[in-house]
């Protein structure tokens, strides 16, 4: 009797299902980001020159690098970029810390009604950023604020527009902490519960099982929460944006998306647009790189 031996699928078999599962995302990715991006990268290369005082038209000229040296020449462009450090430097900490630390009480024993909390904490992201922007922009306006109203009638004068940074963080935080709190959570859930239980019979209390056990095993989900928090920092631009009307000290240039912003379409300088946002996407590379590179496992880093 002879044993037939199953053939080897071929290469058209092989990775025929992968090419076909792969290829709506491929599709769309290639139109709605790689696309985009070299036309950005293109359209930075060139610029618009008038003659004839303005009367005789426009070329498109081939500048080469002149756009990106205008934009890193710019004052306003590169306070763009300070503003935005002191954002993350203040955000980032205050964001993840107290999204761990809401997570942290979700999980324990203590809690009551999680799925509620979960449900409350959540809820915030679900408004999307210009309508969260407005809310706070009349929350923060004096004279139609109910909140600032009812603090100046207890004695305090708050004028939040008048510090528009930790304005727009508390925006932010309002946001997304909730967010990061679910996503925290989760990673808290998958936690061995025979590791806790371990803690427990050492002695550990629910503090030291906190700080030694369970924030050290979701190390990755923290990285990742920052990680994406700091990309996402880089692009602040709606919530400044909302306020600009309102604050006189956030200006059009305040963040790097702003400048870009008011280049194309206030200035119509396409060129210095497109290579402001390419420095801006360069720069959130070369930090994610940095950042996935500082928190990788040392094991897995010496591999």
């Amino acid at each position: 009797m002879t044993v037939r031996r199953p053939r080897r699928a071929t290469g058209r078999r092989r990775y025929g299902a992968p090419a076909l599962l792969l290829a709506p995302f491929l599709l769309l990715f290639t139109l709605c980001t790689l696309v985009p991006v070299g036309y950005a990268v293109r359209l930075s290369l060139f610029t618009e020159r008038r003659s004839g005082l303005g009367f005789g038209g426009a070329e498109t000229v081939f500048t080469g690098l002149g756009n990106y040296t205008r934009a890193l020449g710019d004052p306003a462009y590169r306070a763009g970029f300070a503003t935005t450090a002191e954002y993350c430097l203040l955000y980032i900490p205050l964001m993840t810390g107290l999204a761990l630390l809401l997570a942290l009480l979700l999980d324990s024993a203590l809690a009551r009604a999680r799925r509620f909390f979960q449900l409350a904490l959540f809820l915030p992201h679900a408004v999307p950023g210009i309508i969260a922007a407005l809310i706070w922009t009349y929350l923060y306006t004096p004279g139609i604020s109910p909140v600032i109203d009812l603090l100046n009638s207890a004695g305090a004068h708050p004028d939040p527009l008048g510090a528009p940074l930790p304005a727009v963080v508390n925006i932010a935080l309002w946001e997304w902490t909730g967010y990061n709190t679910v996503i925290f959570y989760a990673a808290l859930q998958a936690v061995p519960r025979e590791v806790l239980e371990a803690a427990v019979v050492d002695g550990a209390g629910p503090l030291r099982t906190a700080l030694s056990i369970k924030v050290p095993l979701i190390r990755a989900s923290v990285a990742l929460v920052g990680l994406f928090t700091l990309i996402g920092s880089l692009q602040l631009f709606t919530e400044p944006m909302i306020l600009h009307g309102t604050s006189p000290d956030v200006v059009s240039s305040w963040t790097p998306g702003m400048y870009a912003y008011t280049a194309a379409f206030d200035r119509g300088d396409y060129g210095l647009a497109a290579a402001a946002s390419v420095l801006l996407a360069l720069t959130a590379a070369a930090l994610s790189y940095a950042v996935t590179r500082t928190t990788r496992p040392r094991t897995e880093a010496a591999a």
